[in-house]
């Protein structure tokens, strides 16, 4: 440990390691990623969020474990659509916040000849194109390294991978073709001089686009979320690729908002959570996901991949771990055909540790990490052995869409996006009552008024401290995790129009 703090101190910002080599709630303290990593350069240096602006001594000031002060955006600093921002750092299970977050506003234009095949266009800042409006909460684990890289990066890859369909953006009410040209035009199939044609057939369909238009039709919805899923894969991909240069520590789970053309679309991979609040009405935008909810997918690669759990776990589950003596009785299980239980007779196979065990927030993937989908994690092993995890973990995010212009909206809906320090101890729909709560005693011209709400979500969650760690009102133990909230007005939009 003494040499890896040796080989920070040369990047010390504020004091401070740059990136740390912390366990997260998500992972056993004897799980371990490689640290080959630890004589490498960051890829980008440790800080809050761009747009908190903060001193070295308010960046100080934000590691206080023992204090946990809440860091808002300063009045004065604006964000786009008056999106509200607060954050808190961990009771002590990490030396610094490993959440991190990024709020941007970016136009989509189509990439010119000779940025066609880059990895990250540059924004050249002119203003032109389709606007984009992104929100994305990183919660990294075991370091930060890779929740600052896609805080940085994620939203480029989005934008650039937008302006590859950009002809298509700017004719939404075509359907997108099957095929582009090479240089990323529309190309229309055409039927090939001299092929086969069987005009004595009466089913035959010779017009070769009515044939194109029965194959299936491609909404351009459904096309910005397969952007949003290659983005996800392409960012997990130069993580890995980055490696080899830099020191990328960890992983996180990614939570995305972007805001296109009337459209808001959330991509989801991990834990993290995001809410719509409507007339008090809740509409969860996120499913979590886990060691539990995806049990099934978990142990049917275990199921095909046999030398992935390395001799070591099996992929059937058990209600607890089953001792030698058991050998030949018949005891609950399901492995991944089943939601329900049925009985088994125990064989030798089955004295091996579940690939998932644990309930709850208990759960974890090979007795070493609690979510399922995130960023980065790939040198992730099982504690002392070379059992990899990532191959069971999914960097694929769920998107879900919800279209802004067929509701109306008041000042008082928004979209609440939190990592998971919120929603350990608070659920949607308290989260809910809160912030209407607070915004309806919310004067509506304060330009404040959004980030105030997500302080007063934040401490709600965060608690107080007493003599037994931090508290709720109730005397419920308050949520020990960085936490992380945006609050983000639904009408804002309009007021940038």
């Amino acid at each position: 440990m003494m040499s890896k703090v040796k080989n920070a101190m040369s990047t010390l910002v504020g004091g401070m390691l740059p990136h740390g080599h912390h366990h997260h709630h998500n992972h056993h303290p004897g799980g371990g990623h490689g640290c080959d990593g630890d004589s490498l350069p960051p890829r980008f240096p440790y800080g809050r969020p761009d747009f908190l602006d903060l001193t070295p001594e308010l960046l100080q000031y934000s590691t206080e474990h023992a204090a946990r002060p809440v860091i808002t955006l300063k009045r004065g600093s604006r964000l786009s659509w008056r999106t509200g921002y607060a954050e808190v750092i961990n009771a002590g299970k990490s030396m610094l916040n490993e959440d991190q977050a990024s709020c941007e506003k970016l136009f989509v234009k189509k990439p010119n000849g000779k940025h066609r095949n880059s990895t990250v266009l540059e924004d050249n800042g002119d203003g032109t194109g389709i606007p984009l409006h992104f929100w994305g909460i990183f919660d990294g684990h075991a370091g930060s390294g890779a929740a600052i890289m896609a805080s940085k990066l994620l939203h480029r890859l989005i934008a650039d991978r937008l302006g590859e369909i950009c002809h298509l953006l700017e004719n939404p009410t075509s359907a997108p073709p099957i095929c582009l040209a090479k240089n990323g035009s529309p190309f229309q199939a055409e039927a090939k001089k001299g092929a086969a044609q069987e005009p004595d057939d009466p089913e035959a369909i010779s017009d070769s686009t009515v044939r194109f238009h029965m194959e299936k039709v491609v909404s351009l919805e459904s096309l910005v979320m397969g952007v949003l899923e290659t983005a996800f894969k392409q960012m997990d991909d130069l993580i890995e690729k980055e490696k080899a240069s830099y020191a990328i520590s960890g992983g996180c789970c990614a939570l995305a908002a972007i805001h296109l053309m009337g459209k808001l679309y959330v991509a989801n991979a991990g834990d993290s959570r995001a809410i719509i609040v409507r007339n008090n009405e809740v509409i969860p935008m996120t499913n979590e996901f886990t060691p539990e909810s995806e049990r099934q997918r978990l142990q049917y690669l275990g199921f095909l991949r046999p030398e992935l759990l390395g001799n070591e776990f099996t992929h059937i589950e058990f209600p607890r771990r089953i001792q030698h003596s058991e050998l030949g009785k018949k005891m609950l299980y399901r492995d991944h055909t089943m939601t329900g239980w049925a009985y088994k007779t125990i064989v030798e196979d089955d004295l091996k540790f579940p690939l998932i065990y644990g309930e709850g927030k208990k759960a974890r993937v090979m007795a070493t990490i609690g979510v399922t989908r995130g960023l980065g994690d790939h040198d992730l092993k099982v504690y002392n052995s070379n059992i990899y995890i990532k191959p069971f973990l999914s960097c694929v995010p769920e998107v879900k869409v919800y279209n802004m212009d067929e509701n109306k909206h008041g000042p008082d809906d928004v979209l609440v996006m939190g990592t998971d320090g919120l929603w350990d101890v608070t659920t949607d729909r308290e989260v809910a009552d809160a912030v209407s709560a607070y915004l309806s005693c919310c004067d509506p011209s304060d330009p404040m008024r959004y980030t105030l709400a997500a302080q007063d979500l934040l401490m709600r969650s965060r608690g107080v401290p007493k003599e037994r760690g931090w508290r709720l009102p109730n005397d419920r133990l308050g949520s020990g995790d960085d936490i992380t909230v945006f609050v983000i007005p639904l009408a804002g939009h309009e007021s940038e129009t």
